[in-house]
């Protein structure tokens, strides 16, 4: 059965002990997955597998984060994103050694897709879980988890560098990590909060119990799927734009990435305060306007700093926007879980899509003209804000 609370029931202390363990799992997520990227090519050396083969083994691991997504917003709904979170975390965490114990195509690709079960799983249950934490806490804190999660990927990246220069084999690194996050989760798990449900008046508006996708959450996941296409394009190719359209080195080109890297970070720690003030629609809306402002910028600089400062407002515009689309897919009626998991899918397709797309269309086109695809897709996503505006505004909590 499934726990509902009555938000009133918290107090202020319980809720800042919740918000204080979903930012452990989100870290622990980010931690985890990046400790798997920083030792992609140690496992394909040792598997003995081509570019090629990696390449479609990563497909393979995208298709099991996507059918962990859809059955872990049912099962959410069910029996409550606390113990889904709990359940999804422990299994990823011990999911992460799977590659390190790969001999073969084969197992790599059945490590792979088990991992990426777990990591969907985890996905849409914390965020779910984050939408009841902000329920309870009664003022937008969504933001500031997508930037735990960042920060926990930096860590892991640190981390896994680390051990690899000094040699510490990658099996011991992936136990050490499964450690780590097991614990991590064993901390946060009695702090998470049971199930609170939604005031939105929105019962017709999700259409989850009948087995189908609404308007509202089509469009929700339209929105997604644009915004986590452009963020794939500038993780995939923000690099490779500086450096052929520059001519710059490999280190310098490397910068745009961190440049966007660092200002999405520092933009989804300020987007809530910013939330809280203007409201969810003003984020979504004035920070597409900057990041298609940012994007215009690359596309007609030709030179670094320029170029880099249009990276750089890119992050910056688009780092508060995919947090407001899942707290509004967490708060519409009926499923929440089960809205979040498919408005989660939605958006991870244009993760994968989006590189793919510009690569395609870069065969044509430069990839600097190819970077119109993220800008249109940035001033659609403007115009199209008010989708995430809430039905009902709840009190803030003293």
């Amino acid at each position: 059965m499934r726990a509902v609370i009555d938000k009133a029931a918290i107090s202020t202390a319980a809720a800042r002990r919740a918000r204080a363990a979903v930012f452990g799992v989100f870290a622990v997520n980010g931690f985890l997955f990046a400790i798997w990227v920083v030792h992609i090519p140690t496992v394909e050396r040792q598997v003995g597998i081509s570019h090629a083969t990696l390449g479609s083994l990563l497909l393979v691991l995208a298709g099991g984060a996507i059918v962990g997504m859809q059955a872990a917003g049912p099962l959410a709904d069910r029996y409550g994103s606390y113990r889904i979170v709990t359940v999804a975390g422990v299994l990823l965490s011990t999911a992460v050694v799977g590659p390190a114990l790969a001999t073969n195509a084969a197992t790599l690709g059945a490590a792979l897709f088990v991992f990426g079960i777990f990591n969907g799983a985890l996905d849409v249950s914390m965020n779910s879980q984050a939408v009841d934490v902000e329920r309870v806490y009664a003022r937008p804190i969504m933001s500031a988890f997508h930037a735990l999660f960042s920060v926990g990927g930096v860590v892991g990246s640190l981390v896994g560098a680390a051990t690899l220069s000094i040699g510490i084999p990658i099996l011991s690194t992936t136990i050490g990590a499964a450690v780590v996050g097991i614990g991590v989760l064993a901390c946060c798990r009695p702090f998470l909060v049971p199930r609170t449900s939604p005031h939105t008046g929105e019962s017709e508006a999700d259409g989850s119990a009948r087995g189908r996708f609404s308007p509202r959450v089509l469009a929700l996941g339209a929105l997604a799927f644009a915004l986590l296409l452009s963020e794939g394009v500038a993780n995939d190719w923000s690099t490779l734009q500086v450096k052929e359209h520059l001519a710059t080195s490999d280190s310098t080109a490397a910068l745009a990435f961190g440049f966007f890297a660092t200002m999405m970070t520092v933009g989804r720690f300020c987007a809530d305060r910013v939330s809280a003030r203007f409201g969810p629609v003003a984020v979504v809306r004035y920070g597409n306007a900057i990041a298609a402002a940012g994007m215009a910028l690359v596309l007609v600089s030709d030179v670094l700093p320029l170029t880099l400062a249009g990276w750089a407002l890119f992050g910056l515009g688009l780092s508060g926007s995919v947090p407001q689309i899942f707290t509004a897919a967490g708060n519409l009626g009926g499923g929440a879980a089960t809205n979040m998991s498919r408005v989660v899918g939605m958006g991870y397709v244009g993760l994968l899509a989006g590189p793919a797309i510009v690569g395609w269309i870069a065969h044509f086109v430069s990839l600097t003209s190819a970077m119109a695809v993220p800008l249109a897709l940035t001033i659609v996503a403007a115009a199209a804000a008010g989708t995430v505006r809430p039905r009902t505004v709840l009190p803030e909590r003293d």
